[in-house]
């Protein structure tokens, strides 16, 4: 490999929300959806060039960047959009948020299944929006989107329906015949789709990741399709999204409800967007090999008994582990695993049931994920 995955870097000493969480404490930090990875090369170096300049005004997309946008996603995704279509934003929960108050009025209703990120259930609200939810259904071994419990979910005030794709936290990258199942589903009830896409480059298994907007002009028209380079290249910190909104009215809508609320663009952010765009994908490729052999180990230790109590899916996209603590019987697992140097996320923001589940992220180095893994069998055998 041409880029050092396995080489530690410490963030404990650094500004990284992720690790001083447990700041003082041998604990390792399996939460919040960073990875422990410097960011490509190219990104670093264009930063570098960037800072270097010295001055630091006011900013905006350069027509660099746009065309850098729309060259990226016809490349990946086989998908042409216009420079117009693309709302450019300093984060995707911003564009969550900002998509829920571009339609409807207070106390319409938002859709979601879960168990989802949880800022899916919470912008809704925020916006003055009633959040619904409909539970997945876990068939076979996989998790899949139930559209009985959606249909009987949905009121004469549900406006919008909001899609994870590929999914957090249950790692499924879903196929074209599911999209268009949502898709029928939006249209059917007359609802805006709103499609977080932010894990589409972290696609681990052999199945092509499909921009529901490109699936015709119909569905298209309805849809608030959200993008960003943070999760991919791992710098989030830099505050650098975007929406694609094909259709002129929504996509006025969505402009408007950010106007005078969402702020610029970090001009690094920019920067670093362009660069991963242009000149990432070596880096990319090597990344998503060591992502597969890190979900691997993880998949694993499971199948082979060594986590006794603990089950998961198979993870298709993300870099994120939904792993079912259930038969653990823990009456308060996020205490339990923090107890025993592990940080995780609990599975209850997500809309799972209260000391169910948990989600492991494994954006780390195989040094880290072993050590955690060691530690998380010493657990059980200590119960």
């Amino acid at each position: 490999m041409k880029f050092d995955f396995d080489r530690p870097i410490d963030r404990a000493a650094s500004d990284s929300r992720k690790w001083n969480r447990y700041a003082g404490r041998d604990v390792l930090p399996l939460w919040i959806a960073d990875m422990d990875f410097a960011a490509p090369t190219a990104v670093i170096d264009a930063l570098r060039a960037r800072v270097e300049h010295g001055v630091f005004g006011y900013g905006y997309e350069t027509r660099g960047l746009k065309e850098a946008t729309v060259e990226y996603v016809a490349r990946r995704y086989g998908w042409t959009i216009e420079e117009s279509w693309v709302v450019w934003l300093p984060g995707l929960v911003c564009g969550l948020n900002v998509a829920a108050a571009a339609t409807g009025e207070a106390d319409d209703e938002v859709l979601c299944a879960t168990p989802v990120y949880p800022p899916f259930m919470s912008a809704p609200t925020n916006q003055r929006r009633r959040t619904v939810t409909a539970p997945m259904a876990l068939r076979g071994g996989r998790w899949e989107l139930d559209f009985d419990a959606l249909t009987r979910a949905v009121t004469p005030r549900t406006k919008q329906f909001f899609l994870c794709s590929p999914h957090n936290p249950v790692g499924r990258a879903f196929s074209r015949a599911e999209l268009e199942q949502v898709a029928a589903f939006c249209i059917r009830h007359n609802l805006v789709l709103v499609s977080d896409e932010i894990h589409c480059d972290l696609v681990l298994d052999d199945i092509a990741h499909v921009p529901i907007a490109r699936l015709s002009p119909e569905v298209a028209a309805r849809t608030i399709t959200l993008m960003a380079p943070s999760k991919t290249y791992n710098v989030p910190g830099l505050g650098c999204s975007f929406a694609i909104i094909p259709d002129a009215k929504l996509r006025a809508g969505f402009t408007r409800a950010a106007q005078g609320i969402v702020p610029d663009v970090n001009v690094l952010g920019y920067i670093a967007c362009e660069a991963a765009m242009r000149h990432g994908e070596p880096w990319r490729q090597e990344l998503l090999a060591y992502l597969r052999g890190n979900r691997d180990l993880i998949e694993q230790t499971v199948t082979r008994g060594a986590l006794p109590g603990i089950t998961m899916t198979h993870v298709e996209a993300t870099y994120l582990a939904w792993l079912n603590i259930e038969q653990l019987q823990l009456t308060n697992a996020y205490a339990f695993f923090e107890q025993h140097g592990l940080g995780f996320s609990e599975g209850a923001p997500f809309g799972a049931a209260k000391d169910t589940h948990v989600r492991l992220n494994f954006g780390c180095t195989r040094a880290t994920l072993t050590e955690a893994l060691a530690r998380l069998q010493r657990a059980l055998a200590a119960r």
